[in-house]
């Protein structure tokens, strides 16, 4: 083999390595608090929840039920709101990932798998509106401020994917139609893909640098949003990153290893969050749902059962959908749908109206405001206590790893 030759068989083997196959779960974790970690720097959070309400109100509103919802008449613009913007961006990346991989296809489910999205979509909503936040606002991102609500919807997230597993696999022996699986759809042009994805990489940067020079406040704050949740998508994609297999393999296959990569993640994370708390770089209770712990516990059931029949968490079924699936694009609809619906619903009834005690905690009638160190009296206790959380749940994926007994199917 020539010299060229060899160089270039190298660069195609380091570019299928990163860009073509997928990366282990504990190295897309990591990177994913990495980017948690610069918005917080930056005194800023990971939430996906708002951003999909906002969507809902938005449709809501279109067809005329925003007033009978209570839905505000100036919502902000899907760029303008924070999480909504960090969304889309997600789902930009993601696509622009799976578009350099080749691996962007239009995945088409069976026809009762779409009802299963649906149901599951609006359950994911439910879920999320009790809980004050979905997988990423309700567990991952509390238990990164040291708040046990975090945990508690953790628990919840549990109890449902069993749940939700095992009417899961009761459908799947006692229901017939509808299972016939369509071939996926591959889009023309697919040698031209990967340069696709690398002009939306080239979009997304220029995108940033405009809106971070523009000398406006708001889009200069905003420009941070856009590449974070672009490279969130981007990692998510290539390490197959999702909190519904973190919750649901372990009871399904046994397989732990999405569930351990979570776990690094968070053993890095709290740490690192605790300190910047103490340089209060960013206030802690801005990520922590008043919610704790009623509020945390059934809306972590609810949405468990939700993304087992979804197929996919709020996050893994937004990159899921920037990979192409049909199902996921009907997930996300009626997650958005339902959440703003409920919502609504639940201030109508003044569930989810949050008030203020002297000590400046929020709280509602499914709970209040936690956190850690305040209740405990300081860090030590309170790192302990969390970092003892993941021990345990580490040891019990290891056991259940090599002796399967936790499994529900």
């Amino acid at each position: 083999m020539s010299e060229g030759a060899s160089w270039r068989a190298g660069f195609k083997a380091d570019y299928e390595s990163i860009l073509v196959e997928p990366w282990a779960p504990h190295i897309g974790a990591i990177l994913m608090v990495m980017i948690i970690l610069l918005l917080m720097v930056n005194g800023l959070f990971w939430g996906v929840f708002g951003g999909l309400k906002l969507w809902g109100d938005w449709f809501n509103s279109s067809i005329g039920l925003g007033p009978l919802l209570g839905i505000k008449s100036d919502l902000d613009g899907p760029l303008m709101h924070r999480m909504s913007l960090m969304n889309i961006t997600l789902i930009v990346g993601a696509f622009a990932a799976a578009m350099i991989s080749r691996q962007f296809s239009i995945f088409r489910a069976p026809k009762l798998e779409y009802i299963w999205g649906a149901a599951g979509g609006t359950l994911m909503g439910v879920g999320a509106t009790l809980s004050g936040g979905c997988t990423t606002g309700g567990f991952y991102t509390p238990a990164l401020h040291s708040s046990p609500a975090g945990w508690v919807m953790a628990a919840g997230l549990i109890i449902g994917a069993v749940i939700g597993l095992k009417l899961l696999m009761w459908t799947l022996e006692n229901i017939e139609w509808g299972m016939q699986a369509p071939g996926a759809i591959e889009p023309p042009g697919r040698a031209i893909h990967p340069w696709i994805g690398v002009a939306l990489i080239a979009i997304i940067i220029a995108w940033t640098l405009n809106w971070a020079t523009s000398g406006d406040e708001k889009l200069v704050g905003r420009a941070l949003i856009v590449i974070a949740g672009f490279l969130m998508g981007f990692v998510m994609h290539r390490s197959r990153l999702c909190f519904a297999r973190c919750f649901r393999e372990p009871f399904m296959t046994a397989e732990g290893d999405m569930t351990k990569a979570i776990i690094v993640s968070l053993a890095i994370g709290i740490p690192a969050a605790a300190l910047l708390f103490e340089k209060k770089l960013i206030d802690p209770y801005l990520a922590i749902p008043p919610t704790f712990w009623l509020g945390s516990l059934l809306g972590g059931l609810i949405f468990g059962l939700g993304m087992v029949f979804a197929g996919g968490c709020a996050s893994g079924a937004l990159w899921r959908a920037g990979e192409g699936h049909l199902k996921l694009w009907v997930a996300v609809f009626f997650f958005a749908w339902g959440g703003s619906t409920f919502s609504g619903i639940l201030h109508h009834w003044d569930v989810m109206t949050r008030d203020v005690n002297l000590e400046s905690i929020e709280f509602t009638k499914v709970g209040i405001q936690t956190y850690l160190p305040d209740m405990v009296g300081g860090w030590g206790w309170a790192l302990s206590i969390s970092l003892g959380i993941l021990a345990i749940w580490y040891a019990w994926v290891r056991y259940n790893e090599s002796t399967e007994k936790f499994t529900v199917v």
